[in-house]
């Protein structure tokens, strides 16, 4: 744009270079073709800003009618992790793209005031938001959230980028250059699994015919790496032979195709100078791979595959005898005063561990009040380094979370005095109220509540012993996801909005109770919101006796 005024300007210095023109109709003729020339370059001009401004017109237009849906129901649009994930996007990379454009060859104030006023007031309010905007780290975060979501409910790329997601409400459809940009963070991780699959997952959405500014040829030279890294050279070669069709000149692709051939009869030569040898080893491995699966049947689940069938619904299912045993009752705690009249509904989750759950056990409005007391207070969630007691952030940990005391507000004292009444046990000494909201595929890995023999100075600093218990709120549905999973004993605890769930950390001996090894499960549509009380030994000698036997 800058080149058209240079020109248009080039040319009317050039018309007062000479003057007189009146005198001579010959000299006249001339300014003629310089007019003509004057309205070539205009036009070029206008069509130039037209196709720019159009751009702009397309993305805003889309936008508009987004955020009108969006804003409408904030937290149940961003319950779908690719619409999170999409935002983390927008707002760190495509924005600043917009900006570019905008920016890009502008008039240098030789537009009219009006617009010129409405294009400085764009970029005033863009710089002045940019400062709440996600970082490289939000970004990343949110795709590496919906990997760990992928992994957890074994969903495949095609899944995920169609939006065909369980309690969805406001789906959302990923494009080819939302699945080029997850398959770039995971290669930047040297994930080449997950930069394989959703490498693909962009290669199948172009040859499907999607329009994209993500061409075949970039994705392909990711994809071809991924998979040899992952030591499928037949594929990786096939693949660099495709590239090769559509760019004969990649310099990347005609190095790969020698090196993959080289290595590919590498292999082939090697593998047949050991047949024969193999062949005569046989039988004894087909002995010996019979003795490690009969070895293997009888090792235990690993934790981390145990947790994730967990989340999945695919639970150990109790015998009926044991089932039996779990009731609901009416429960006033051995005729509590203040649950005489309204005794509360009592639901036996599990028998071992013994977890129990409390149905309509805090209202609405008090989840209300939790939450706008939590909002300002939000701070990433930490774990305490077992090494060096002091708390960090922790990627098995995704959430944010504030501390209530019940001296702030009376809402926080009147649950405080419930849990009291409920489980007969001192809350003077226990911790404050954690309000927990998890964020995208937000989860917390398998841990334990106590302190471990090897932890004796866990929470030495409270000076209230150890978490004798644990009492959760539950304070919102989740569409999917989002349970609690006792991954040693195979059970599973599904959100419910204002119901709570508790169980004991420690035998009546003071003994860890190692059976109550919990996660929260990622969150895989929807929001989630809890709260819970950590309550301590101190101050329960009188309200649960010890007892030596340490496995009542």
């Amino acid at each position: 744009m800058a080149l058209c005024w240079y020109l248009l300007s080039f040319l009317f210095h050039s018309l007062y270079a000479h003057n007189d023109f009146f005198t001579s109709i010959g000299q006249m003729t001339d300014l003629l073709y310089t007019e003509k020339d004057l309205v070539t370059s205009l036009k070029e001009y206008i069509i130039q800003e037209e196709n720019k401004l159009e751009k702009v017109k397309e993305w805003a237009g889309k936008l508009d009618s987004l955020t009108i849906t969006a804003t409408q129901d904030p937290e149940g649009y961003l319950g779908h992790p690719v619409n999170a994930f999409k935002l983390m996007k927008r707002l760190n990379s495509e924005w600043a793209d917009l900006e570019s454009l905008v920016l890009k060859d502008t008039t240098n104030g030789q537009a009219s005031l009006p617009c010129f006023l409405s294009f400085l007031g764009f970029i005033s309010n863009l710089t002045l938001q940019r400062q709440f905007f996600p970082t490289d780290e939000d970004q990343t975060g949110a795709a590496k959230a919906l990997l760990r979501l992928q992994d957890t409910y074994q969903l495949s790329a095609y899944t995920i980028s169609n939006g065909d997601l369980p309690g969805v409400v406001h789906k959302s459809q990923m494009t080819v250059a939302d699945c080029f940009e997850l398959g770039k963070i995971a290669y930047s991780e040297a994930d080449y699994y997950h930069t394989e699959l959703w490498m693909a997952q962009a290669l199948t959405q172009l040859d499907e015919g999607e329009e994209s500014t993500i061409d075949k040829v970039t994705v392909m030279d990711y994809l071809s790496y991924a998979i040899y890294q992952q030591g499928e050279l037949e594929r990786a070669l096939e693949l660099t032979k495709r590239m090769l069709k559509l760019d004969p000149n990649h310099q990347r692709a005609n190095g790969n195709l020698k090196y993959f051939e080289f290595q590919l009869e590498k292999q082939r030569k090697a593998e047949s100078e050991k047949k024969e040898q193999e062949d005569k080893k046989k039988e004894k491995k087909v002995l010996d791979k019979r003795d490690a699966q009969r070895k293997r049947s009888k090792d235990p689940l690993p934790e981390r595959k145990k947790y994730e069938m967990l989340c999945r619904g695919e639970g150990i299912k109790l015998t009926p005898r044991r089932q039996s045993r779990l009731f609901c009752r009416y429960f006033d705690n051995n005729r509590n005063p203040r649950l005489l009249l309204a005794p509360v509904k009592q639901e036996d989750e599990w028998d071992r561990p013994r977890i129990v759950r409390y149905h309509d056990i805090i209202s609405d409005s008090e989840i209300m009040t939790v939450k706008e007391l939590a909002k300002p207070r939000l701070r990433r969630a930490t774990i305490s380094n077992p090494t060096t007691g002091v708390l960090e952030t922790a990627p098995y940990r995704i959430s944010k979370s504030a501390w209530l005391s019940g001296y702030e507000h009376s809402t926080i004292e009147k649950i405080n005095q419930r849990i009291e009444d409920i489980t007969g046990l001192e809350m003077d000494t226990a911790e404050e109220l954690q309000v927990a909201n998890y964020g995208v595929g937000g989860q917390y890995e398998p841990h334990f509540d106590f302190g471990r023999k090897d932890e004796p100075d866990a929470f030495k600093e409270l000076g209230t012993g150890n978490r004798i218990a644990t009492w959760l709120f539950y304070m919102s549905d989740v569409s999917a996801g989002g349970a609690t999973v006792f991954t040693d004993v195979g059970a599973a605890v599904w959100p419910k909005k204002g119901t709570a769930v508790f169980w004991y950390n420690l035998f009546a001996s003071g003994e860890g109770d190692y059976s109550t090894r919990h996660a929260a499960c990622p969150v895989l549509v929807g929001n989630k919101w809890v709260s819970n009380k950590w309550i301590h030994e101190r101050g329960q000698e009188f309200r649960r006796p010890c007892d030596i036997s340490e496995n009542e």
